[in-house]
């Protein structure tokens, strides 16, 4: 199957509009969205409406062969606008896949939206990886801003790492295709252009991925896996995929005003191609 992937589109219209615009040409059999999705200021609600509901439902509707379009939220987009995408999914616009399992073709995708605690305020979607640990210049998850109800006490005690094993029995992982915003840690991937920053007169860490992400993918080698959130980790490396063991794992970030995009076919995974969409 033909798949396009990318990610931290932030509410641009015209990277929409250029995605969208390759849906309508090309006719992937499936696009994969990895989150920080919507824009920061104005009315986000019309927002969804218009280009992640309402536009993926035009499209169906003109084709005979409709892509399907998977999606999950990112730490930039509040998580209270995730009823809009629950309801994007209940009206078959888009899959909405965090923490979900759904079909594609005789494989099957899931997603994961939580990244480590990072210096921003916004929480939503931020757990501890795999101990309660912060780096440095990093804001623990139960000192930020949450936009929905949260029991701040339980997130000392929640995980990635946890939340990731409730998935590793799944008979078939390795026909499986992860959607995660966070990226593995100490990869091509999550390198930050933070080089000699230092906060308290200590250095900040230069790879901020999940090493719970990274230790999933590590033993478990589901088909493919995309991630996003460092935006300039291809710019900065020069790489945007690296393979841990038999799986390839994939950047659709990009930090300039274009649009990433990640082209691969299922049948091939030794062609994987990026590009960037002005």
């Amino acid at each position: 199957m033909r798949c396009l992937f990318s990610s931290d589109l932030h509410g641009r219209e015209n990277r929409y509009s250029a995605l969208f615009g390759l849906v309508e040409r090309e006719r992937p059999d499936a696009v994969f969205l990895g989150g920080d999705l919507l824009p920061r200021r104005g009315d986000v609600r019309a927002f969804i409406e218009k280009w992640l509901i309402g536009t993926p439902l035009s499209l169906r509707e003109r084709s005979s062969r409709p892509t399907e379009l998977f999606v999950i939220m990112g730490n930039d987009d509040p998580r209270s606008y995730e009823p809009l995408f629950i309801e994007g999914h209940e009206r078959g616009a888009f899959r909405y896949v965090h923490m979900a399992k759904e079909p594609l073709g005789d494989l099957f995708v899931r997603g994961y939206s939580y990244v480590p605690p990072s210096p921003f305020m916004l929480k939503d979607w931020e757990r501890y990886d795999v101990s309660r640990f912060t780096s440095v210049g990093c804001i623990p998850p139960e000192e930020g801003i949450f936009t929905t109800e949260t029991d701040r006490r339980s997130l000392l005690f929640e995980t990635i790492e946890k939340d990731l094993a409730t998935m590793e029995d799944d008979p078939d992982i390795d026909r499986t295709l992860f959607l995660f915003h966070a990226p593995p840690s100490d990869t091509c991937l999550d390198r930050v252009d933070r080089e000699g920053v230092m906060v308290d007169h200590a250095p900040v860490d230069l790879h901020v991925g999940s090493l719970a992400i990274r230790r999933f993918i590590e033993r478990c080698q589901p088909m493919i896996a995309m991630h996003g959130h460092i935006h300039e980790s291809t710019r900065v490396t020069g790489r945007f995929m690296e393979r841990l063991g038999r799986t390839p794992c994939l950047n659709g970030a990009n930090d300039g005003p274009e649009l990433s995009i990640v082209r691969f076919d299922t049948c091939d995974l030794s062609s994987i191609e990026r590009s960037l969409v002005p």
